[in-house]
């Protein structure tokens, strides 16, 4: 029996990046693309270039958090009514455990929480070796539009 999902409805990867979803927002500017949907979770990769690292050559902690909401929003977006509702971010933090200076950094976001008014997702980030680089919780409200 395959597993349930926590989305409202049915969605891959493909499908968000070729929305609007992405297009013209901070994610496009730093390559953000989702690459994976899971019955409960998604994942989106960014490459660590001249876009997303400091000046010593290593990935910025920003772009980490700027890749951990942007999954982080889009997962909590289609676990609701998307027709009725909409999500906003209230508070991400993030421990940075391991500096990322080539490749890809992939994003994991999962659900610690998905109720009526607010969502709660720990999105892990690991460099392209699946060595685990930070670690992030995500809260976002859930609003009536």
């Amino acid at each position: 029996m395959a597993p349930s999902s926590i989305f409202f409805s049915p969605v891959t990867a493909e499908e968000v990046n070729e929305s609007q979803i992405i297009e013209g927002q901070m994610a496009r500017h730093l390559g953000i693309e989702m690459t994976e949907v899971g019955p409960d979770f998604m994942t989106a990769k960014m490459p660590v270039d001249h876009r997303t690292i400091q000046r010593i050559g290593i990935l910025h902690g920003g772009a980490s958090l700027a890749l951990a909401e942007t999954v982080g929003s889009i997962a909590a977006s289609y676990c609701v009514d998307r027709e009725n509702f909409y999500i906003v971010g209230q508070e991400i933090n993030a421990n940075h455990l391991r500096p990322v200076r080539s490749g890809f950094v992939h994003a994991t976001a999962r659900p610690l929480h998905l109720g009526r008014a607010s969502q709660v997702w720990d999105i892990r980030i690991t460099n392209d070796e699946g060595k685990l680089t930070c670690v992030s919780r995500f809260t976002v409200a859930v609003l009536k539009k």
